[in-house]
């Protein structure tokens, strides 16, 4: 049960404590007098102490947040802020994007080379996801109909990270469902093909223990210039007016 104030008491005083000691002499040995010279005598010894807790605390926050907010990008390459005219963080220093050489669901080859010329947008997917694969999903298909005519200048590749449960009827079932059917190069293959690739683009891909349709992964879009390089990244929960932004200017590198 808490203390009640004597109201009896003067401004600047400190009530007695049921003990019949006051309030002063009551704080783990602190020189008796009034409340305000407490205040005067305390503080001064405590904010240097708080202040350096506060900021080492704040600057352990800061290592691990920068640490676990930024996945590894292919190449050694690191995110940067936004820059040089893109929404997209960048990724630095800008190198040849690794190659990509699978099938889609429809069995035809496909290349990452094959599209020089275009902004190519990569990500990695499964369609049993329940909530980021969909979002990005999604997200793309928004982007690519507020491109309008200059949609033709990107195309989008996702590739499977999981090489079990992604087969040709279930990527072409999660196509027409998201309307990205002959939108979006879907590619799939044995768990040896695709780790080849999930390698080299630092891509993480773990099926969950308890849960077998679940595979926890790397969720990130790369925009690939024109010129072949990893120009930029976008997280899962990007903007598409981030892409209709960015697409042009990839397109034209």
């Amino acid at each position: 049960m808490s203390d009640q104030v004597d109201p009896s008491a003067m401004p600047g005083e400190t009530p007695a404590s049921p003990s019949g000691e006051t309030g002063a002499e009551a704080v783990g040995g602190l020189p008796s007098g009034t409340g305000e010279e407490t205040r005067r005598t305390v503080w001064p010894r405590l904010v240097p102490p708080l202040a350096l807790l506060i900021a080492l605390v704040g600057a352990l926050s800061f290592a691990l947040f920068s640490n676990s907010s930024k996945p590894a990008l292919p190449g050694g390459a690191q995110q940067a802020a936004p820059g040089g005219g893109f929404f997209g963080t960048l990724a630095l220093p800008s190198k040849p994007a690794p190659a990509i050489q699978l099938h889609n669901y429809l069995g035809q080859p496909v290349t990452l080379a094959e599209y020089r010329g275009k902004a190519v947008l990569v990500t990695f997917l499964y369609t049993h996801c329940p909530d980021v694969c969909p979002l990005i999903t999604s997200n793309l298909r928004v982007a690519m109909k507020l491109l309008g005519a200059r949609a033709a200048e990107a195309q989008i590749i996702a590739v499977s990270v999981d090489p079990r449960g992604d087969t040709p009827r279930t990527v072409a079932a999660f196509l027409k469902v998201h309307e990205m059917t002959g939108r979006m190069q879907y590619l799939i293959g044995s768990a040896s093909q695709l780790a080849r690739t999930w390698a080299a683009w630092n891509v993480g891909s773990k099926r969950e223990v308890g849960q077998p349709n679940l595979v926890a992964h790397s969720a990130l879009v790369y925009g690939v210039s024109a010129g072949g390089r990893l120009t930029t990244v976008y997280p899962a929960t990007f903007e598409p007016a981030e892409i209709v932004h960015d697409v042009p200017k990839l397109a034209a590198r």
